[in-house]
């Protein structure tokens, strides 16, 4: 198991350079940051069904701007995940579409928007209950505070 974030050195020591484990983490942590974050799933997941122009991602995505499919297009190409094929045409057309790499991801992907979807209601709900318990405390707070200063004042007296 990785150490928590707190507990991985910023700069390894000359020892630990080459500590396969400590290796392991810092590899493990990018690829779930790239593969992760929510806009890599849902380019990943819309590639697994077909390739797709940007155009087309665009449309399907819900609120991702063109700079930032931008980004996660470029950075999945980089990391060997997506495939960029311009086709000579005016105008030109660009295809995406996820390599080997990208289609071996697919499954663990599918399985987390999955869950997702299967379960978004019961997160909502949740989120609600603990809001709501957090809520009343919190419009509790300016009474509490004149209780105290009451006592306080009371103490002193």
């Amino acid at each position: 198991m990785c150490p928590a974030h707190h507990e991985v050195p910023d700069a390894p020591r000359r020892a630990e350079a080459h500590d396969p484990a400590s290796t392991e983490c810092i590899v493990v942590r990018e690829v779930l940051d790239r593969v992760g974050d929510k806009w890599s799933v849902l380019v990943i997941s819309l590639l697994g069904e077909r390739g797709r122009r940007f155009s087309e991602l665009q449309r399907a995505i819900d609120g991702i701007s063109q700079r930032m499919l931008t980004l996660t297009l470029r950075q999945l190409e980089r990391d060997g995940i997506v495939s960029r094929t311009v086709h000579a045409t005016v105008p030109p057309r660009v295809d995406y579409a996820l390599t080997s790499l990208g289609a071996s991801v697919l499954e663990p992907v599918a399985a987390l928007t999955g869950w997702a979807a299967a379960h978004g209601t019961d997160i909502a709900a949740a989120r609600h209950r603990y809001d709501a318990t957090r809520a009343e405390p919190a419009e509790a707070e300016p009474a509490d505070a004149a209780d105290s200063a009451d006592s306080v004042a009371v103490a002193r007296s």
